[in-house]
């Protein structure tokens, strides 16, 4: 919502005040502001010019060379390349050394040998939006007034003397979606009353409903429908005035009729359109459900083909608008438009939000009808527009509004009382107090005995109950007046949870290992959403997706960190080795409420190098075992290494059927670790990937114990180990095998090699390990250690049916 600071004035003056401070008072109240503008900002010595001669130029067929005033002794000689530029006119110039839009100096020079001494503008040149140009000006220069002085700077012609403050409305607050809404808000901050005046509208002695017929065939459809006829326009440009309010607030001019529209829907905030009357075919208008098939052609010239989902102006034979969004083609008012129907209306919101959607139309006027209108102007803002049409066309409006539907609105009200107000904000206001604010504000109210039953105006629908009012008392009052005190009690004393200590842990020991955190969408396509998980679940899905990409919530979080990789390496980042921590949302397949189950996840991904090649290093790609350290030492730091095992899976499709591991804590399944598959990061264009996923909630409700061990004082004993095994084994069974059968004394057990090839049978392989023996009470024996070796020994010949070399 732009709104401009002086036409705010002439409602409530608040001149005492700059732009900026209101626009920061503003922000204090609960009204968001995005920022102040002003329009002639960063432009110099941009003045009044008369074109007093135009000539061609010699040596070009589309310059002219101009002789123009601009309140100097003598005329300036300006070559201008613009296609309606001719004698006889107002103009913009900029003087030589003069600033225009993006800071671009003009300067005296040649143009193809003829001297020119400044230049003339177009409105784009001082910096307006070409979609705000009136069209007749959008490919040349902008004719200014004839009461225009030459010589005198141009701004206040075209109100660029102004300041625009723009808002970003919240839906709860629709009611500021209106220079009457923002003058009441702006009257409440600086307890002013805003002053209206209306134009008197005069009316024919014929009836407009002798020459219309109205009706609405489902009046839940459109609680309040009426047109207005006013006979005898003429169509033509907008005064300056008009089109200079409706340019600084973003609408470009049309003429007199559409502009008065636009106009009264900035001032009011009610929607109008303005059909031509005799274009409508019986004279008459029905407001009813489009038929399937239906078609229309919109205002862009669009053919739309429409639904019983969407509401339909019609002729009473085929469309002519669709209600609240666009109006239709074959009725828009022309210049040859003689008769103005002008409707004012009131549609259901959800009906229109949802042929908005449909047809990707959103327009000022339907963000309106969906976010709500007052009520109590729909008559005046109409009658309103009627008089200025009439008086801007030199035209005639007939008598009454034909309705076919009306709504009374009703004022509310809110009980409450001092007491609760004070409980609520922790203040200390006093009656006089609370009816300055609500006397601010506008509402009345009955206070008995510090109770109050306030009188909320139907311009302010968002307010309901106690809450509504305590919330207004609280803006007015100031936010930050209101008093600061800390939280106390034992569940705000500031100390972290064990779940927040160890993912706290686990955050800092990835980024300790070299890994960036990265933070994905949680919504994705279907396709990812359902890659790296074999859990049984139900989507959850969006109702309204943006995008297909992001319609469903997420089951893992690998997808959207390979979506991480793939942005990184197409910028040639060839080092990626990122971390997530997010939730993921499961759903039983029979679960009859459409509402997630969130579970905590970790995961990370390693794609490219591990180091780069310099003088002292060899590049190191990363692997799995790689990937699997990185998880060992994070089991290690949470003290949860005794717990793991890990299982080769070929469960995952989209993991490497050689190269993927499921990981296990005290028997349950809590993860995997392994490649990508190569199908996979095809798809991704992304080199080799390592991935793995792990369900925190799972890791977070371990609580592993502490046992504490002494450095012992006695000497450890190693002995090695080396066998032949069938190669399908793999090396946790072997590990596993030794721990049980080495005895107490055993503190550790290594792998140190692993060979296949020459001298090995196929299908077998050579694997080597290191154990470690320690006794913490004494020193340990040779005939102990070979006991266990003997143990060991056996149990791996007899079991796995290996051989010891």
């Amino acid at each position: 919502m732009l709104v401009s600071y002086k036409w705010l004035n002439e409602f409530v003056d608040v001149s005492h005040v700059t732009a900026q401070k209101l626009a920061d008072q503003m922000s204090l109240t609960g009204i968001e502001v995005e920022g102040v503008s002003y329009p002639n900002a960063g432009l110099k010595k941009i003045v009044v010019g008369d074109v007093k001669e135009c000539g061609p130029h010699p040596d070009s067929d589309h310059l002219s060379i101009c002789q123009v005033d601009v309140g100097q002794d003598e005329l300036l000689q300006i070559v201008c390349g613009a296609p309606n530029i001719k004698a006889g006119i107002k103009v913009i110039v900029a003087l030589p050394s003069a600033r225009i839009t993006g800071n671009k100096k003009i300067k005296k020079g040649k143009i193809r040998g003829q001297v020119s001494n400044g230049m003339i503008c177009s409105l784009q040149e001082l910096g307006y939006n070409e979609s705000v140009v009136p069209r007749e000006y959008a490919e040349g220069i902008y004719y200014l007034p004839d009461e225009a002085v030459p010589g005198q700077e141009v701004y206040p012609y075209l109100a660029m003397d102004d300041a625009i403050i723009e808002l970003d409305i919240t839906p709860n607050r629709a009611d500021a979606l209106s220079m009457r809404g923002v003058a009441f808000e702006t009257g409440a901050i600086y307890n002013k009353k805003p002053t209206f005046l209306k134009k008197e509208l005069e009316e024919s002695g014929s009836k407009a409903a002798d020459k219309i017929d109205v009706k609405v065939m489902d009046k839940n459809d459109a609680p309040s429908y009426q047109i207005r006829l006013i006979e005898n326009v003429k169509v033509k440009p907008s005064p300056r005035w008009l089109q200079n309010r409706l340019m600084n607030i973003g609408i470009r001019p049309i003429n007199n009729v559409v502009d008065v529209t636009n106009y009264i829907l900035m001032y009011y905030g009610q929607p109008l359109h303005a059909f031509d009357y005799d274009r409508l075919t019986g004279q008459k208008i029905v407001v009813r459900r489009a038929k399937e098939g239906e078609q229309l052609v919109t205002l862009d010239g669009e053919t739309r083909t429409l639904s019983e989902q969407n509401i339909a102006i019609t002729d009473g034979q085929k469309p002519v608008a669709l209600a609240g969004v666009m109006g239709g083609l074959d009725s828009e008012i022309t210049d040859s438009t003689t008769t103005v129907a002008l409707e004012a209306a009131l549609f259901d919101p959800a009906v229109v939000r949802r042929t908005s959607q449909a047809f990707n139309l959103h327009s000022e006027s339907s963000a309106r009808f969906e976010k709500g209108i007052n009520l109590a102007t729909i008559d005046e803002a109409c009658e309103q527009a009627c008089a200025l049409i009439a008086e801007l066309a030199d035209g005639k409006a007939l008598s009454g509004a034909v309705k076919a539907s009306d709504v009374q609105p009703q004022d509310i009200e809110v009980h409450t009382s001092l007491q609760r107000l004070n409980n609520y904000l922790g203040t200390h206001l006093t009656v006089s107090t609370v009816n300055n604010i609500f006397a601010a504000l506008g509402f009345g109210y009955h206070e008995n005995e510090e109770n109050y039953t306030v009188i909320v105006p139907p311009r302010r629908w968002d307010i309901h109950i106690e809450a509504d009012i305590v919330e207004e008392v609280a803006r007015i009052y100031g936010y930050n007046n209101l008093p600061s005190t800390l939280p106390s009690g034992e569940t705000v004393a500031g100390t972290l949870t064990d779940s927040q200590i160890k993912t706290r842990k686990v955050r800092t020991f990835l980024e300790a290992a070299g890994l960036s955190e990265a933070i994905s969408y949680a919504l994705t396509s279907e396709e990812k959403s359902l890659q790296f998980t074999n859990t049984d679940s139900k989507l959850t899905r969006l109702d309204w997706p943006m995008t297909a990409d992001r319609s469903v919530l997420r089951l893992n979080l690998i997808s959207g960190l390979l979506d991480d990789v793939a942005y990184n390496v197409a910028r040639r980042n060839e080092q990626v080795a990122l971390y997530e921590i997010g939730r993921i949302f499961y759903q039983e397949k029979e679960s009859k409420i459409d509402l997630p189950q969130e579970n905590n996840h970790v995961a990370f991904v390693l794609s490219g190098e591990w180091t780069t090649n310099d003088w002292q290093t060899k590049a190191e790609k990363v692997d799995f075992y790689r990937a699997k350290g990185i998880l060992e030492e994070l089991f290690a730091e949470l003290k949860l290494a005794d717990k793991i095992t890990y299982r080769k899976t070929t469960a995952l499709k989209e993991m490497h059927p050689g190269r993927s591991a499921e990981i296990f804590l005290e028997g349950e399944s809590i993860g995997f670790v392994g490649q990508v598959h190569p199908t996979i990061t095809k798809q991704y264009e992304i080199p080799e990937t390592y991935a793995a996923e792990l369900d925190l909630d799972a890791i977070l409700k371990i609580r592993p114990g502490f046992h504490y061990v002494p450095v012992t004082k006695y000497p450890r004993v190693t002995r090695d180990i080396a066998l032949i095994i069938k190669e399908n084994i793999d090396n946790q069974t072997i590990v596993q095998t030794i721990k049980q059968l080495a005895g107490k004394f055993l503190q550790d057990v290594s792998l140190f090699d692993v060979y296949q090839g020459e001298n090995i049978e196929e299908g077998f392989k050579s694997m080597a390990y290191r154990l470690t023996f320690v006794n913490q009470e004494a020193t340990l024996t040779d005939e102990q250690v070979n006991q266990a070796m003997r143990k060991v020994e056996k149990a791996l010949t007899e079991e796995l049916s290996a051989t010891i070399r």
